[in-house]
């Protein structure tokens, strides 16, 4: 996992290093002579090659120096702690909603194949795959907030409403931490539509893949024992057949959730949302490195640390797994 952040931080590093535009000039504002310019250069070290900014990156990440953002002014760690348990809890609540729907959908897609519940559930599925994730949050936003006037527009949190004691920047928790119910519904109205937009793509991949697990695992000889000595259906289908359907489907979560986490840029752009997504967009419209290369680093880290937890539950769950530890 260090080689891989290693190598994703010279990748990113290299490419936001040469690509179009000038952070200093744009720190430096407008109206700056090429002296103002040429000053800050220095102090950010800009004008030095980028192999050597990269190791001297390399010597402050070490320290736990994320760098100073140009546009913020602020601490890339202290943007980050600000902003990524917004983009946690989306992320979060978005991948809870696919796993609870997608499992049970790609289930029963499985136990009546090829028929009406089966067709409308693959219906889904190949609408979750092709819609893009900030066409389905504009439309979202026009008809259940625009037209019905149910959801807000964007936004984590109305303007009006009390904020709770920041315990663990997931407004939801901290919100019931501090018995706080109109803040908890406040957070959740505001997590609505952008989850919706978030999780579907992951929604469909899950019942995709669930779905053609469960069609194989249902064939197999020991299910048509189990069918043969009289065993209920239902006990069939989720005591036997999914445990064993469930491995590629885990696979497939751990998957969906980091690229979930790379997704929030185009959703959190979309509904205004404060999390890493925005503030990373923001920083690339500046040219501002510093950020975009720590939530990089941060995301991959996330991405990685939850394919390793999905490995660890692999041995949980199947025997076999276990047996070659």
């Amino acid at each position: 996992m260090i080689f891989m952040l290693v190598g994703l931080m010279a990748i990113v590093f290299a490419v936001s290093n040469v690509a179009p535009g000038d952070p200093a000039r744009l720190a430096a504002g407008p109206d700056a002579t090429n002296e103002m310019v040429e000053q800050i250069r220095k102090e950010r070290g800009l004008d030095k090659p980028i192999v050597t900014r990269f190791f001297v990156y390399l010597g402050n990440l070490t320290q736990g120096d994320l760098g100073v953002s140009l546009h913020t002014k602020r601490d890339v760690s202290a943007d980050l702690a600000r902003y990524f348990p917004a983009t946690l809890e989306l992320v979060l609540y978005s991948i809870g909603f696919a796993v609870l729907l997608g499992v049970p959908l790609g289930m029963l897609g499985a136990v009546y194949q090829n028929k009406w519940p089966d067709q409308s559930i693959r219906f889904v599925a190949v609408s979750g795959v092709a819609l893009p994730m900030f066409w389905l949050g504009l439309m979202l936003q026009w008809y259940l907030s625009l037209e019905l006037d149910l959801f807000p527009l964007g936004g984590r949190m109305g303007i009006m409403t009390p904020r709770p004691e920041t315990i663990t920047g997931l407004l939801t928790v901290d919100s019931l931490l501090a018995g706080n119910m109109r803040a908890f519904q406040e957070a959740v109205w505001h997590l609505v539509l952008p989850s919706l937009a978030l999780s579907l793509p992951a929604l469909a991949s899950i019942i995709r893949v669930n779905r053609a697990e469960m069609l194989e695992t249902l064939n197999k000889d020991y299910i048509l024992n189990a069918r043969a000595q009289g065993i209920g259906a239902v006990r069939i289908v989720t005591a036997y057949a999914l445990k064993n359907a469930i491995l590629p489907t885990l696979a497939m979560i751990g998957l969906r959730f980091g690229w979930m986490l790379g997704g929030t840029v185009l959703v959190e752009s979309v509904f205004d949302y404060p999390g890493v997504g925005l503030y990373a967009t923001k920083a690339a419209v500046s040219s501002d490195f510093d950020p975009i290369i720590a939530v990089t680093l941060v995301l991959g880290a996330c991405f990685m640390l939850v394919n390793l937890l999905i490995d660890l539950l692999y041995a949980l769950l199947d025997p076999r797994v276990r047996s070659q530890i």
